[in-house]
């Protein structure tokens, strides 16, 4: 059995110190072996990484699910939609402040309704991660998982999570607002009419929102010891420290 130079420095010390008894002794060397002298399997790493994304999300979705979950987060919150944003404008310069801001008030509730239906939609996502993907982000970038999250389940994340916020925003009354800001945009004389896509949009930013959150999680599981809250998942991000 193979042991580390700085596996056998340690075991050297504990022998030299004064007054080192003997069942302190094989408690450190049993967790030295079990730490320095157990490799880690690849069916070890992406377990582990499966896990820290679902501790991700779940953080992630429970936080954004929160009442002002993105309303009070200005990393995430949903602004007017830029594309008609000359709309927002245009309807605060004729005294409809209070409206656009109850809109906008209510597109984010939508997000933070829909966030609750988030979490099983990314976890059924994750069981696709092979070993080789695993070992790709064990060695990447701080947010290398979600990196891979977002660049595979983006698609049909967003197709299984448009019935949702759609379902979010009918629940809290956004497309009924916005229906009414934008009709009452479309009788200022001289305008151009719009009609955009207000579900896409919503469903977009909600979704982004969450990966913002999921990434801050995986940072925080791969830097902070104290975040790693099992056995696995401090042994595959223990090895990276």
């Amino acid at each position: 059995m193979h042991f580390s130079v700085n596996f056998v420095l340690v075991i050297a010390l504990l022998f030299i110190i004064n007054g080192c008894k003997t069942e302190d002794l094989r408690q450190a060397i049993n967790v030295l072996i079990e730490q320095e002298a157990v490799p880690l399997t690849s069916q070890e790493i992406a377990k582990g990484l499966k896990e820290a994304l679902i501790q991700g999300i779940t953080k992630g979705s429970s936080r954004a699910s929160m009442v002002d979950g993105y309303f009070n987060n200005p990393r995430i919150k949903i602004p007017f939609p830029p594309e008609v944003r000359k709309v927002e404008k245009a309807l605060r310069d004729i005294g409809l402040a209070k409206q656009v801001d109850r809109f906008i008030l209510q597109l984010n509730r939508s997000a933070e309704n829909a966030a609750v239906g988030a979490k099983p939609i990314f976890v059924n996502a994750i069981r696709s991660l092979t070993i080789h993907d695993a070992l790709s982000i064990l060695r990447g970038e701080p947010n290398a998982a979600t990196n891979y999250l977002r660049r595979t389940t983006s698609a049909p994340l967003k197709a299984a999570f448009l019935p949702v916020i759609s379902n979010a925003l009918d629940m809290t009354r956004a497309t009924r607002y916005y229906g009414d800001v934008v009709t009452r945009y479309n009788k200022i004389p001289f305008v151009k009419k719009v009609s955009p896509d207000l579900v896409g949009y919503a469903s977009d930013r909600a979704i982004e929102g969450l990966f913002v959150l999921i990434a801050k999680e995986e940072a925080n599981i791969r830097a902070n010891p104290l975040a790693r809250t099992s056995k696995l998942l401090e042994r595959v991000f223990g090895r990276q420290d």
